[in-house]
């Protein structure tokens, strides 16, 4: 995903949970991928659909998938996320994340309760 990204890009995920926020740097998204993989271990991604629509110097792009995975205690996290991407050239220059609120807010509340206070952190922003 990091690889994938242009120069200049911006990446929301709604929220005000240890997931949120908007990054704009490879730094900013390096540090976020590594949270969410340190909270949500062994995430799997099971895209279900995409629409495309452009040309290559502005294709955009949405996407509706199912997010599943054991949390650190075993309990199953499953989710919905839906993503709209705007790429250039083949480089991502814009990503807005949507992921059941609900569902995310009360397993991060679970982590941080269970020890992991990183779950309960300000967002990565740049």
């Amino acid at each position: 995903m990091i690889d994938g990204l242009a120069p200049e890009f911006v990446y929301d995920f709604h929220g005000e949970h240890a997931l949120g926020g908007r990054r704009t740097t490879r730094d900013g998204m390096e540090r976020w991928w590594q949270r969410m993989l340190r909270l949500l271990p062994g995430i799997r991604f099971d895209v279900r659909d995409i629409v495309v629509d452009g040309g290559p110097w502005r294709t955009r792009v949405a996407v509706r998938s199912n997010v599943a995975g054991s949390l650190p205690d075993g309990t199953p996290y499953q989710n919905t996320v839906m993503q709209f991407l705007t790429l250039r050239w083949g480089r991502v220059t814009s990503v807005e994340t949507l992921e059941n609120t609900q569902v995310l807010q009360r397993t991060l509340s679970s982590l941080a309760s269970a020890g992991q206070p990183e779950a309960a952190a300000a967002p990565i922003t740049d």
